[in-house]
């Protein structure tokens, strides 16, 4: 098993952190978020005649007495936003080894987001992935929701990196989907997915996890493996180091492309470059403006 390292430091390090939805929220059920509905609450927003099917409570009795004619007070309504990570557990995660860095940061990562969901009173989720193994944590308010995360995240990372089908069940469970993974395996089918399913009733996040050795290979290293295939070992010399760097690159800008192109938000995330707490508000950042 491999704890994500110090839970309750993972915990300590987004407190205080809170994270506005982007959209106005679409479900009826109470929670911090603005909806796209008008209600009751303390607020006062504006008036608006009485129409057949409005609530009496929200008559304004007053107005009524001075005026005679029938005005309901609308306010803005607040809701929950149900919210799930999937987590990328597969093989190419465990880079580098035995650090096992990718990994790590991003399931601190994906913990955290949740935490600080939770936090604000929407249910969360958590969706780990590792080959054929997948693991769902229902989204949830409780408290020891959190503890199942740390739990289904716990297993260290293996198999192959097939995620489609798993924003195919988040999608049908929350309104906000995050997606923590390095994207070496089936990323054009989970855009797809998010194009079919999510991109107008879903908030949808791409976080891209990388390693610095992926970015910075050691030119001592003459050799490289594929992390889901290690037998598969293939030579790196000085030029074939330059041309991944520049192949590398171009993948990285075409996928933040593809994802920002059915409306998620993309962010990447390279390990060691900042501290959780960071990259989980670069995350959560609040929307410059509800749409």
């Amino acid at each position: 098993m491999v704890a994500i390292a110090a839970d309750a430091a993972v915990l300590d390090a987004v407190r205080g952190l809170g994270w506005p939805a982007r959209h106005k929220a679409r479900n009826a059920l109470p929670g911090a978020h603005a909806s796209v509905t008008r209600g009751s609450s303390a607020e006062f927003v504006e008036y608006r005649l009485y129409r057949q099917g409005d609530d009496p409570a929200r008559i304004d009795w007053k107005l009524l007495g001075r005026t005679d004619r029938v005005f309901v007070r609308l306010s803005p309504e607040r809701a929950i936003v149900p919210t799930i990570v999937v987590l990328d557990g597969s093989a190419s995660m465990a880079f580098p080894q035995p650090a096992l860095d990718k990994w790590m940061f991003g399931s601190q990562v994906a913990i955290g987001l949740l935490a600080i969901a939770r936090h604000g009173g929407d249910p969360a989720g958590l969706i780990v992935v590792r080959g054929a193994d997948v693991q769902v944590v229902v989204p949830r308010t409780r408290r020891t929701v959190l503890e199942e995360m740390f739990r289904a995240a716990a297993p260290p990372p293996a198999g192959s990196s097939v995620l489609a089908g798993a924003i195919g069940i988040a999608t049908r469970r929350a309104a906000r989907i995050v997606i923590v993974s390095d994207f070496l395996g089936d990323a054009e089918a989970q855009i797809g997915r998010i194009r079919q399913q999510g991109s107008r009733s879903h908030e949808v996040h791409a976080v891209h996890v990388v390693a610095q050795e992926e970015l910075e290979p050691d030119a001592a290293n003459r050799l490289v493996a594929d992390p889901e295939e290690p037998e598969l070992r293939r030579p790196m010399p000085a030029s074939a180091r330059a041309e991944y760097q520049r192949r590398f690159g171009t993948w990285r800008e075409e996928l933040a492309r593809s994802w920002r192109a059915v409306g998620a938000s993309y962010t990447l995330l390279v390990t060691g470059a900042e501290s959780l707490r960071h990259a989980v508000r670069r995350i959560s950042a609040p929307p410059e403006r509800l749409r």
